[in-house]
């Protein structure tokens, strides 16, 4: 009887240490579960936030690319600079001529002097460098409010963005180069900015306001003057203030005047209205002749049929 009894207590104590030595595999399974969870979640955590920081990388970069891209043309620009020993000629209004071609922007500077001899689009140290591509210069002639013209240095500078400051080193007689930061801004397309579209008027002759820019302010242009209107094209009669124009330069072609006495009288034809066109007059006022470059505007809201009746 004993030695059962006592066979019961063996039987009793080994079951429940097997119970025990169960529980304590499962609570360590399961700690080794939680703590497994834990891991992934604090990996997760970790994970999440560097693919936000891409995210926000990626968007941040094509941001900036939308801003800098344009469609392919020909843009006037302003052309700022840190430095007023470094800038545009003063005939050239702060502006220089942006192009694009096949998303590549490219600005044509005209400077103020010949005294720049390269740039490079970039950090001085990097265009001291052997190898560094220089930008070479173009011999530009800029002509000034008061006819006077000058030989200048121009260059064809690489535009990586519009409206943000970019890298752009200098080097001068001296030999030294110097760090600048540069920012092209305001693109405006040639001949588009709020023109006003020809083929909505009606063949015709009219008579039409227009404003004038440019030379020494002695010389002007009847204002109105007379403007023929067909098949959407329009030409102008142009009377100068002066009988000193023997010919005029518009669109790279040149006219001469229609009359042989009095005032210089040319009849060009007129591109848009309501944008500044330009138009070179040569006057031989002067000991030599000058080619003076003039900015004319032709208002659409002063437009006027010249026929009777109407």
């Amino acid at each position: 009887m004993k030695a059962k009894t006592l066979m019961n207590k063996i039987i009793i104590v080994g079951g429940l240490s097997a119970c025990l030595l169960l529980g304590g595999c499962g609570a360590g399974q399961a700690a080794d579960a939680t703590s497994a969870e834990s891991t992934v979640a604090a990996q997760e955590s970790t994970v999440t936030p560097t693919e936000s920081t891409e995210t926000a990388e990626t968007v941040s970069t094509e941001t900036a690319q939308d801003k800098a891209q344009l469609p392919d043309g020909v843009y006037t620009a302003e052309f700022s600079t840190d430095s007023s020993m470094f800038h545009v000629s003063e005939a050239c209004d702060g502006k220089g001529t942006l192009t694009v071609k096949d998303g590549v922007m490219t600005i044509h500077i005209s400077l103020g002097s010949k005294k720049i001899l390269n740039l490079y689009p970039g950090l001085a140290e990097d265009a001291a460098k052997d190898g560094a591509v220089l930008l070479e210069p173009t011999t530009d002639t800029v002509t000034y409010s008061d006819g006077m013209t000058e030989e200048v240095y121009g260059f064809d500078v690489p535009v990586p963005v519009i409206g943000e400051e970019f890298d752009l080193a200098l080097i001068g007689t001296k030999g030294k180069w110097y760090d600048h930061k540069v920012k092209v801004s305001d693109p405006v397309a040639e001949g588009t900015a709020d023109t006003f579209d020809l083929s909505t008027v009606e063949d015709g002759s009219y008579t039409i306001e227009l404003t004038m820019e440019g030379g020494s302010g002695r010389a002007s242009i009847q204002s109105p003057a007379q403007i023929t209107v067909a098949d959407g094209a329009a030409t102008a009669i142009l009377e100068w203030s002066s009988p000193n124009y023997d010919y005029m330069l518009v669109n790279g072609e040149k006219y001469l005047p229609v009359n042989t006495e009095g005032n210089s009288v040319f009849e060009v034809p007129v591109e848009a209205l309501d944008a500044p066109l330009t138009m070179i007059g040569d006057t031989v006022a002067m000991s030599t002749p000058h080619e003076v470059e003039y900015t004319v505007t032709f208002h659409s809201e002063t437009l006027e049929s010249a026929e009777s009746g109407k």
